[in-house]
């Protein structure tokens, strides 16, 4: 499997999951000269909406605005013409084929990626939720079906990531949460169910990580990206 020429420093998007601009803005100064991919997540838009996007791009930075967008059509439209006008890089999108469709409808400038199945969901919550199957073929039919409307990747574990390339190709991005270091770090109550490590995920083919906890809970933040980076390059070294 070829893999994409991604730039070492943008293969962890690292997910500002903080509650305020004060504490964005101290993770971009930490990580900034390490790490060129930001996520800011639901939490931070709702508590600084786009002013946390600007603070990220203002820097040079690229950044995913993890809304995972739901809603009619006309609606997912304007949200992603709003999006574009920031300079986002990344949007994540969940839905039918009608909402997918109205965000690659008007994704021009702008990647939009479709969430399949929640990695912190596995098959008993699927069996709680009245669906049958296994979650990896859940995530197969909805990957299939989001790159055959257009959009330009998909949100997966790196569980799957494996399936995906061996039976949809390599035209497509996977970007992969739920990323756990190799080594011990404590996570409390951890929810996260279908995790790899960074080094895992990209041979199974995932382009990039969206990693959050294990960086932001680490004694020392700056070694675990470094840590991380170093997985991710023997892992491209085995692809």
């Amino acid at each position: 499997m070829k893999y994409k020429n991604i730039p070492l420093n943008e293969r962890i998007i690292f997910a500002l999951d903080v509650n305020s601009l004060q504490k964005c803005e101290e993770w971009l100064d930490l990580l900034g000269p390490y790490i060129n991919f930001f996520k800011v997540g639901l939490e931070l838009f709702i508590a600084e909406g786009f002013k946390a996007v600007n603070a990220v791009t203002k820097r040079g930075h690229k950044v995913m605005v993890d809304l995972k967008i739901f809603d009619v059509p006309e609606t997912v439209s304007s949200v992603i013409l709003l999006l574009k006008e920031r300079n986002v890089t990344f949007a994540t999108v969940h839905g039918n084929d009608p909402i997918l469709r109205a965000a690659v409808g008007v994704k021009s400038g702008i990647k939009i990626l479709a969430v399949t199945v929640l990695t912190s969901f596995d098959e008993d919550d699927m069996k709680e939720l009245g669906l049958t199957g296994t979650v990896e073929d859940l995530v197969f039919h909805r990957a299939k079906k989001a790159i055959a409307l257009g959009c330009d990747g998909i949100v997966s574990s790196g569980l799957e990531a494996e399936r995906l390339r061996n039976d949809l190709g390599n035209n497509f991005l996977v970007v992969t949460p739920g990323i756990r270091p190799g080594k011990n770090i404590e996570i409390p109550e951890d929810d996260q169910k279908r995790i790899t490590t960074a080094q895992d995920a990209i041979i199974n083919g995932a382009d990039y990580v969206v990693v959050g906890r294990p960086i932001k809970m680490a004694k020392d933040p700056v070694s675990v990206v470094k840590s991380m980076q170093k997985e991710i390059e023997k892992g491209l070294m085995k692809k």
